[in-house]
């Protein structure tokens, strides 16, 4: 249930309206300012065909420069678009650091939607200017405007000892899969910690967060993730910051997952016994995107021979004579099948709105996690009808 109440840490203010870029009317254009500089970290699609927004941010990234705000379009993804679409993108930056009186590379950009279509500028300029307007330290309001096949809006919020907080917003629902990041994820702090500090943490807190999220396999070309830290509470105990940001984003990422498009369980395979920390990613996030192991979730079928196929096509190392696999808790395999109730661990996974496996590779002791959703009907019709 989304959190009415939930409010920005103190600097930051917020404003969203319907500018026109979605059909359905509802609210579009967004944006996030800071009273003050933030430190600021980033990760963007790895895609090839990266869009605008994510090349200019990664720019403004390397200058190592602050930044104060950002402007979020839902609808048009911008990607695809040559020339024309860099112009727009920063245009809109232009055009936000205007009417807030501040430098225009001090703002971000960010745009999902629809492949290969162009900014319609007239109407995301006018919304721009409206925006001033609408300002307060209301998070959902933001949350549900960066929205676009999504069922409902996705925050997370924590109060540190001292009372700075970290408040995190996502949309995500398709086009899921590691390469950062395949969705919105935004974070904003109200404590002081070094730039240096965090952007060094940041691509690891990805790779067990954000990361780890697949939904359908294929990875966009316009989705992103920062996190922006004013200052104004005061310096923190560093440590305790990262933990807790790592809590938020991963909060996040199980919310994406959750409300995969046509999503009727969240699935989380849990890999530990590993040779690294990678190779148990690989393997969590291989068996994610299974559509055989993603059919069976949706078909309550406890069949954990296709966790054994995904596991060993992930590359990761494993001694099969060790390897052990678990269902809702209910042991399928060490080293050989196991004698186990196939109807009642199928009722288990039925009754369940998440479906978990715990595999040990049975090769050392690293870890990790992963996390996914069934595969059902809906996701392909949901896709069939995208843009018609």
């Amino acid at each position: 249930m989304s959190d009415f109440s939930l409010t920005f840490p103190r600097g930051f203010r917020a404003a969203a309206l319907a500018a026109g870029l979605k059909p359905s009317g509802k609210p579009d254009l967004s944006c996030v300012v800071s009273g003050a500089d933030c430190a600021w970290a980033f990760a963007g699609t790895r895609s090839t065909t990266a869009a605008a927004s994510v090349l200019r941010n990664r720019e403004l990234y390397a200058s190592g420069q602050p930044v104060r705000a950002l402007v979020v379009n839902a609808g048009v993804a911008n990607a695809a678009t040559g020339r024309q679409g860099a112009q727009d993108n920063a245009a809109m930056a232009d055009a936000l650091g205007s009417v807030l009186n501040i430098p225009e590379d001090a703002v971000l950009t960010a745009s999902t939607g629809i492949i290969g279509h162009l900014l319609p500028m007239d109407k995301v300029l006018s919304g721009i200017e409206h925006l001033p307007e609408e300002l307060s330290d209301a998070a959902l309001p933001f949350a549900t405007a960066i929205m676009t096949t999504d069922t409902k809006p996705k925050t997370a919020s924590v109060t540190l000892p001292g009372g700075a907080r970290i408040v995190g917003m996502a949309k995500g629902s398709g086009m899921i899969h590691p390469d950062m990041a395949t969705m919105f994820a935004f974070a904003f702090s109200d404590a002081q910690v070094p730039q240096d500090a965090l952007r060094a943490a940041f691509p690891g807190i990805v790779a067990r967060t954000f990361n780890a999220v697949t939904v359908d396999g294929d990875t966009s070309t316009s989705d992103l993730t920062a996190v922006l830290a004013n200052g104004q509470a005061g310096p923190v105990d560093l440590p305790a910051f990262l933990m807790a940001l790592e809590g938020v984003m991963r909060d996040l990422a199980r919310q994406i997952a959750a409300d995969g498009e046509g999503a009727s369980k969240l699935l989380t395979v849990r890999v530990g016994g590993a040779a690294s920390e990678a190779e148990a990613l690989t393997a969590a996030r291989t068996c994610c995107v299974s559509p055989l192991l993603k059919s069976a979730v949706h078909g309550s079928d406890p069949n954990w021979g296709r966790v054994i196929m995904a596991v060993g096509r992930s590359g990761a190392k494993v001694d099969i004579e060790k390897m052990q696999v678990s269902v809702q808790g209910i042991p399928v395999f060490a080293g050989k099948p196991l004698a186990y109730d196939a109807a009642n661990t199928s009722a288990e996974m039925k009754a369940a709105s998440e479906v978990v496996f715990d595999i040990d590779l049975g090769v050392g002791q690293a870890w990790g996690e992963a996390w996914g959703c069934d595969l059902s009907a809906e996701y392909v019709s949901i896709n069939a009808d995208y843009t018609t």
